[in-house]
């Protein structure tokens, strides 16, 4: 844990006075309001695209206290959208580079770093002391774990999602509304919705969404305006056009309903499965190929076909050479180009959307058929360099 110099809770200095001096000319913040942002005490679940301005925005506020959970390292592919964080960070701690940009943005506040993965075991205790926790997570399970342990806890979930051009916000609060599970009760099948690593996501599109989370957790403290509480807000941003859904409690939803039955944090990974980047082949029992013996295959001159299942575009980003593209959702209906091949490997980036093409041909009639483990990834890291990562 960070601390900088602080000033009893009860009072601003004269340094604090003068640099929130916009917030306090405002009759709806004035000097009690930044009190209450002083006194505060926010949970940020990650350090990534919506925990970045989340995060930069409600330390340059004044929330007293910031907790950060986060267990990564920063990574070059990061920087195109996670803002709290520069070149010269990458390789690093995403805590330790957040608790620098933050307190040289604001070092009048108090940072607490959790450089863990949040679970069933440690949730609740993380969470029990703070005001508001906001979720900027990119996987199911989380999110349910999130959902739960405010549910528990009696604390507001300020959500956030993303996913290429679009992006989703709410704040769920049983106590006054519905929550996540009221919206969805079930998770999506495995591997069904593809994570941003898979499907991408405008770098611009976190930051948006990431301050509508901000400023409904402003505006939960100073308990002005109108929260999100029973809304779901949703914004495309190729049409610049929002949209909002009321929502409704789900009286039969097993956390916040009249007959609950989830009293406890649960196992979330066997609840949503394995989907985008914990996403396994050896776990759904998908026979996996190592790119060195694709490439010795090659060299020898093996009869198979090498399918690249990923889309167009990626395609044109590298390619690994005696490819054939068949993109995922073609796939069904191009089987029978691969009626005469010997046998067959498939590839995508990581490794995920082709076990899933591997399990369809399997369970129609293919049988020699492989998966490239780590897809183009390991391929770039472990036989040819030259082939750009992304």
């Amino acid at each position: 844990m960070t601390t900088a110099t602080l000033t009893p809770t009860g009072q601003l200095s004269k340094d604090e006075i003068l640099r929130y001096s916009r917030h306090l000319i405002m009759p709806e913040v004035g000097m009690e309001g930044q009190l209450k942002l002083k006194q505060a005490k926010v949970l940020c679940v990650g350090a990534g695209g919506l925990g970045s301005p989340l995060a930069l925005y409600l330390a340059a506020a004044g929330v007293g206290k910031l907790g950060i959970v986060d267990f990564d390292v920063v990574d070059f592919t990061n920087l195109q959208r996670q803002v709290l964080h520069g070149t010269s960070d990458v390789g690093r701690s995403k805590l330790d580079s957040a608790r620098d940009t933050l307190l040289e943005i604001n070092p009048s506040i108090e940072i607490e770093a959790y450089e863990t993965r949040l679970t069933s075991d440690n949730a609740l205790e993380i969470f029990r002391e703070y005001d508001i926790v906001a979720d900027g997570t990119d996987n199911f399970p989380t999110r349910y774990l999130v959902n739960d342990a405010c549910v528990l806890l009696g604390k507001p979930n300020v959500y956030g999602s993303i996913f290429r051009f679009e992006g989703q916000a709410s704040v769920f609060y049983a106590e006054q509304g519905p929550c996540y599970r009221c919206l969805y009760p079930e998770p999506p099948p495995p591997g069904l919705v593809p994570s941003c690593a898979e499907g991408g996501v405008l770098g611009v599109l976190p930051g948006i969404v990431g301050c509508i989370q901000a400023m409904e957790t402003i505006k939960l403290i100073l308990g002005r305006g109108e929260p999100l509480i029973g809304r779901l807000l949703l914004f495309d941003a190729l049409g610049m056009t929002f949209r909002e859904l009321k929502l409704r409690k789900n009286p039969d939803c097993p956390i916040c309903g009249t007959q609950r039955t989830i009293t406890r944090l649960i196992d979330y990974e066997q609840f949503c499965g394995m989907r985008g980047e914990e996403y396994s082949p050896v776990q759904t029992g998908i026979p996996e190929i190592t790119p060195e013996e694709v490439k010795k295959m090659l060299d020898e001159r093996k009869p198979f076909v090498l399918i690249d299942v990923r889309e167009p575009h990626e395609y044109q980003i590298c390619r690994i050479l005696g490819s054939k593209l068949i993109p995922l959702g073609e796939v069904p209906k191009r089987m029978s180009e691969l009626n005469s091949a010997d046998e067959i490997v498939v590839h995508c980036r990581s490794g995920i959307r082709s076990a899933l093409a591997v399990d369809l041909l399997m369970k129609s009639g293919f049988r020699k058929i492989s998966n490239l483990k780590g897809g183009i990834l390991a391929w770039s890291d472990q036989v040819d360099p030259s082939v750009p990562k992304y």
